[in-house]
């Protein structure tokens, strides 16, 4: 019995018709599906599955709604996001496994179920906006201190980013490394 197993649905031997599946997705899912990489490592979620068999295929459509804790990109902390996605997947039976697009699964018909824990993954996470930060001036102020302090600088640059306002920066001229002073005396020719 894998770790995962509470996630498998049987697709032979259904009825034809809708099922529904109910799951609730706590610390101990994102614990299980932790691959060091994974970005979202705590949650609180809950899951509708419904299923739709007809003579071929099964339809699969999930409703997933909760919480989950994700790093903020700005100062590292954690920040919590509201999760309220509808996704829909299709399962074939076929000789061997494969994906043939986003939403159709190909499932060997002798193993007859489906494993649905990282699907449940991939879907919470894909819902998630690419930028995850605090709202302005809630991040932490050691963090955005020191990231205010090493971050690059333009003469366009809007200096209204809240996060950074409250941080008090040191001389630009004692950030200069005087190794380089040198170089600001050649003349370059632009053409």
């Amino acid at each position: 019995m894998g770790k995962f197993s509470l996630y498998n649905i049987p697709l032979r031997g259904l009825s034809e018709g809708k099922h529904e599946f109910l799951y609730d997705l706590d610390n101990k899912f994102f614990a299980l599906i932790d691959d060091g990489s994974a970005d979202v490592k705590r949650g609180n979620l809950k899951v509708v599955v419904s299923l739709k068999k007809t003579s071929v295929t099964f339809e699969l459509n999930f409703d997933i709604k909760g919480m989950v804790h994700v790093p903020c990109d700005r100062c590292l902390d954690d920040i919590t996001m509201d999760v309220d996605t509808q996704n829909k997947l299709i399962v074939k039976f076929g000789k061997e496994y494969s994906e043939e697009s986003d939403e159709i699964v190909i499932i060997p018909e002798a193993d007859g179920e489906i494993n649905i824990a990282w699907f449940l993954y991939e879907f919470i996470a894909l819902s998630l906006p690419t930028k995850k930060v605090h709202p302005p001036g809630t991040c932490n102020k050691m963090m955005s201190s020191k990231l205010n302090k090493h971050r690059a600088k333009s003469s366009d640059d809007d200096d209204s980013d809240d996060d950074y306002d409250d941080v008090e920066t040191e001389d630009d001229s004692s950030l200069s490394d005087s190794r380089w002073d040198g170089l600001k005396d050649v003349a370059v020719d632009e053409d």
